[in-house]
């Protein structure tokens, strides 16, 4: 009987040999060829000599078979798809604009600081926002418009009233 040393000793050539054919990479010849010799060496009281050459043959396709089932799986990520999660400099500038759009939005009246809500965040028509304030159409334009001009001069630096 054969101790595992001498096994490994008269069969690696032959499983890389035949690894290296299956793949056509050395160093995954090198792994499927390690991962054989692991598997016979967590198996080796189990393992019949007359069959070893063929059963290590056996091993080291099943290995290779399951890689190529998994790379078949992971397709390789396209460069072209850009990180769709901002920077962190773009999240702090955000912030910052975020919170001057809402000190700006803080010294209008109510009225109009809904008006300009309704029609920018929840996209709600001119006359809808009328019904909702009970003010006119006309007036629910002008009250949307105001906030959006001193919006715009702030932006740009320069305070109009």
């Amino acid at each position: 009987m054969l101790n595992f040393n001498e096994l490994y000793d008269l069969y690696a050539h032959d499983v890389y040999r035949f690894a290296y054919w299956l793949c056509g990479d050395y160093l995954e010849a090198e792994d499927i060829t390690s991962e054989t010799f692991v598997r016979v060496w967590v198996r080796f009281d189990s393992i019949r000599t007359e069959t070893l050459r063929a059963y290590l043959f056996a091993i080291a396709r099943n290995i290779f078979l399951k890689k190529l089932r998994k790379r078949k799986v992971q397709a390789p990520l396209n460069e072209t798809f850009p990180d769709r999660n901002p920077e962190p400099e773009e999240l702090v500038d955000s912030r910052i604009e975020l919170q001057r759009v809402q000190n700006v939005l803080a010294t209008f009246s109510e009225k109009d600081r809904t008006a300009f809500i309704l029609r920018v965040q929840h996209e709600l028509p001119y006359k809808e926002i009328s019904r909702v304030l009970g003010i006119s159409l006309t007036a629910a334009k002008v009250k949307v418009h105001r906030v959006r001009k001193k919006l715009l001069a702030t932006r740009s630096g320069k305070e109009d009233d």
